[in-house]
């Protein structure tokens, strides 16, 4: 790989073109859907077009047009079930495990009561999550409230409603959660968060667990300890346990393995020193999905029987009974189960340094739909959806259309030489915090989300429309 003074990407490299990362490789079928990328239902129809559910994509952009983020349902329901499975039987023999959705990936009234449904809980984090969640008919026992600065009236109204536990995020907030369980005469199930000082290897913006951070307790000079104290002494608060959660995108239990070393040592000292056993440990989520060829994420049984060896080595280790473990797999459902429609519009050549070219497909959408590739330099995939082509592929980045030059969807993608104005291309594994994050940059509305389903579609978030913006403007 050359070397050039604005970075790697701008050198020359393979056959003419910019440089190819390490990972990405020339393939034999420029048509060829890897499926670790796709949703269980994608594949390609009798005339080479990208279909999902059983319907082809030409039908779904006529009908709700591009950009629309396209989820499998039957994908989504399977990867829940599949993780409620996987947990419920790996820890049978120790005391039971709960899996809570992690809403902030993704989260509609539809997919809350799909969740309620299939026998998971719903973990949510802010007042508005909250709201969906309970418009659904989510079982408030069922829900676990999260954040790092909670308001008063998010806590008024989660003990109102009688969520089934808060996470509590400070040594002042365990006073504040308290008065409030006071006032409306209840005993609140909580959870201390805690950060463990492990940083799982991920990008640094999120990484979660490390000292220097804005979530939790510190293990580190007796924060934690002295915040789970704390709540024991206020009767108003039931201590159900502790909670930790060490980053995202996440391929090994590596990293999982030191955290529960760390904080069932807290719940070791806890009894030790108080006489209290605190029945439920909290390992949180960020199990990673494969966004790339490069990626190989374990499967929900490898994870779950993984993490059940590793808590049940280190409880027997410290002379305590195993907890009840719960995990928030978020992405690790979501993701997977949804790609994002566009539409090409224009398409150029530029010519970079010692004459290497880089093509830039721009599409419909971009940053106000998927975030995601600007802010953590995440990679993504995509194929020409519309048809097939026997055209040679050539390295390709997709950008959006807003107004600035970091607006860029793909990085790096083989596409066939003659994708052009018109034709359709899809962008696999947006169901996790594409449309959680997406904004209305530009004044662009925001794409609907699609559920596709035994030939079936509904639109289960519309489309934005400019009487939307323009509604919000007072004048």
């Amino acid at each position: 790989m050359g070397a050039h003074e604005a970075g790697a990407l701008h050198s020359p490299g393979y056959g003419g073109v910019a440089t190819v990362p390490a990972w990405l490789r020339p393939p034999g079928d420029v048509n060829e859907l890897l499926p670790q990328l796709w949703s269980a239902t994608v594949r390609r129809g009798p005339e080479g077009a990208l279909e999902v559910g059983g319907l082809p994509v030409a039908e779904l952009a006529a009908r709700f047009g591009t950009p629309a983020y396209i989820l499998d349902e039957t994908d989504f329901r399977a990867r829940a079930v599949a993780y409620r499975e996987a947990f419920t039987d790996s820890f049978a023999d120790l005391a039971g495990a709960d899996v809570y959705y992690a809403g902030k990936a993704f989260l509609c009234t539809a997919v809350a009561r799909w969740v309620a449904e299939d026998g998971l809980c719903l973990d949510v984090c802010s007042g508005g999550e909250l709201a969906v969640a309970l418009r659904a008919g989510v079982d408030p026992a069922r829900i676990g409230l999260h954040g790092n600065n909670k308001s008063d009236a998010e806590l008024e109204r989660a003990v109102a409603a009688g969520v089934g536990r808060i996470v509590v995020d400070s040594l002042e907030e365990v006073g504040r959660v308290a008065d409030v369980a006071a006032r409306h005469g209840v005993r609140v199930p909580v959870m201390i968060r805690v950060t463990v000082g492990v940083e799982a290897h991920t990008h640094e913006y999120i990484a979660t667990a490390h000292e220097d951070q804005k979530f939790g307790v510190s293990l580190s000079g007796g924060v934690a300890a002295a915040t789970v104290r704390a709540a024991l002494d206020r009767p108003e608060l039931d201590v159900r346990g502790i909670h930790s959660h060490i980053g995202s995108q996440i391929f090994d239990t590596g990293g999982f393995e030191v955290a529960a070393r760390r904080v069932l040592g807290l719940v070791a000292q806890v009894e030790r020193e108080h006489g209290v056993v605190l029945p439920e440990v909290d390992l949180g989520g960020g199990f990673g999905i494969a966004y790339t060829s490069e990626h190989d994420p374990l499967e929900p049984k490898a994870l779950a029987d993984q993490m059940a060896e590793l808590v049940a080595r280190e409880c027997r280790g410290l002379g305590i009974a195993v907890p009840r473990i719960s995990v928030e797999p978020g992405r690790a459902v979501a993701g997977p189960s949804t790609f994002t429609l566009y539409t090409v519009g224009a398409v150029k050549d530029v010519e970079l340094d010692h004459g290497a070219v880089r093509r830039y497909v721009a599409v419909d959408g971009g940053m106000s739909d998927n975030i995601r590739t600007a802010l953590y330099d995440a990679d993504y995939s995509c194929t020409l959806a519309s048809r097939e082509s026997a055209a040679p592929p050539v390295l390709a980045r997709i950008v959006g259309k807003h107004c600035e030059s970091g607006d860029i969807v793909v990085r790096d993608e083989f596409l066939p030489g003659d994708a052009g104005r018109g034709d359709l291309v899809a962008v696999p594994g947006t169901g996790a915090y594409c449309r959680s994050m997406a904004s209305q940059y530009n004044h662009v509305p925001r794409p609907p989300v699609v559920a596709v389903r035994d030939g079936e579609a509904r639109v289960l978030v519309r489309r934005e429309t400019e009487d939307d913006l323009l509604a919000l403007d007072i004048g």
